[in-house]
């Protein structure tokens, strides 16, 4: 992308909001550590928290729900990877309304919860899913999708990690998550999340990037390596990837099958050996089904939305002050109810998620994939996972 190309909000930024900015920018700057506990001036927020993006893993239940539906493993795979694409363009790109500019969400507190559906789309079924901030330093989210019509589940966990270098953001996610297909004898995928590189934030213009590698590996003996590029300054397509299909059994420098393209639009697929490839998926089809998440007023004390509600009515009414003041109290409340607990001697427990030091399907999946892959991914702790409780129960 060009100096050109690249998009300036900056004089858009009213009079009495530039110098907030301008010592935001200095602050990125100078700070060392994790940005995470860096606090974020309002105007650059988003009216939603982190914890609702986990959502977004399966705003195509459609694909979602086709998984276990397919016969042959190579092909279950290859669904498995389409629904993979699909979720990274609904959590990284899709979301955000076309013509604005990516904004921060708020950072979750320790307990917030956040409970929604995503509609049929033909014989799919509905998708339930559940999330709740199992930690607040280090930043952690627990979240559970089902699909009680196909018979998938996905149990995992995300973090944060945010570093500057020099004029990004530089987000290095930690966690996992496993699906299980009910219908195929409890057959299992682990899946690593990518990294992201948030831009354009010095023209008040930030977009996202992924980079980095992730991998899938499936309990029938298949693997997926996938790396993420960007467009750069004289070539290339922004938001590509490339995907390659490999048996764990199998030599590492062949593959079965390429897949790549854009996890923004189409790609294609193309088997070892063979010139020209045929489509694989193009993200922009099919349709997005209907969200269902209860009204404010009928959530519970710890429900996001209600958390958060006074902080997004000001911030959409363009009162930044008032969205600030608000934004301030739920993070002094919070420092307050952690000091009465460390006081007391009393440790937090999660309501709906339980630490499982030894998650047996995690383990397994991840040592498939460490005997054949080089890139490894940053977690909680190895061989760990944030199960949820119901789950938890039958391991």
């Amino acid at each position: 992308m060009s100096s050109e190309e690249v998009p300036n909000n900056v004089d858009q930024i009213p009079s009495e909001q530039k110098g907030a900015f301008h010592s935001f920018l200095k602050s990125l700057a100078s700070f060392s550590g994790d940005l995470s506990s860096l606090t974020c001036p309002a105007f650059l927020l988003a009216p939603n928290s982190l914890i609702e993006y986990s959502e977004y893993w399966v705003n195509r239940p459609d694909l979602f729900a086709a998984i276990p539906q397919i016969d042959d493993e190579q092909q279950r795979m290859l669904a498995v990877l389409k629904w993979f694409i699909s979720s990274l363009n609904g959590s990284y790109s899709s979301r955000v309304p076309k013509g604005e500019w990516e904004k921060k969400p708020y950072n979750p507190v320790l307990g917030e919860q956040y409970f929604m559906t995503w509609g049929a789309v033909g014989d799919s079924g509905e998708t339930d899913v559940v999330c709740e901030q199992v930690s607040h330093h280090p930043p952690i989210t627990g979240f559970h999708l089902q699909n009680d019509t196909a018979g998938v589940v996905v149990n995992g966990h995300n973090g944060q990690k945010t570093r500057f270098s020099g004029t990004s953001l530089i987000v290095d996610q930690v966690g996992h998550g496993v699906i299980k297909l009910k219908t195929r004898n409890d057959e299992s995928y682990l899946f690593t999340l990518p990294s992201l590189t948030v831009n354009g934030i010095w023209y008040a213009a930030p977009y996202l990037e992924l980079t980095g590698s992730t991998y899938i590996q499936s309990s029938t003996g298949f693997y997926v390596t996938i790396d993420y590029s960007s467009k750069g300054w004289l070539s290339g397509s922004k938001n590509s990837f490339k995907a390659y299909l490999r048996k764990n059994s199998g030599s590492t420098k062949e593959y079965i099958c390429k897949v790549e393209g854009q996890w923004t639009g189409k790609s294609t697929l193309t088997p070892y050996g063979i010139k020209g490839g045929i489509p694989f998926m193009d993200v922009t089809d099919g349709v997005r089904p209907p969200m269902q998440i209860k009204p404010i007023e009928e959530q519970g004390e710890w429900e996001s939305r209600r958390i958060w509600q006074k902080v997004s009515d000001a911030i959409l009414e363009g009162d930044v002050n008032k969205a600030s003041e608000e934004k301030t109290k739920i993070e002094n409340k919070q420092r307050a109810e952690k000091k009465e607990r460390d006081e007391a001697n009393q440790q937090w427990q999660p309501e709906y998620f339980t630490w499982v030091e030894h998650d047996p399907v995690y383990s397994a999946l991840e040592q498939m994939a460490t005997k054949v892959i080089k890139s490894k991914h940053t977690d909680v702790s190895p061989g760990g996972s944030w199960i949820y409780k119901k789950d938890a129960s039958q391991l």
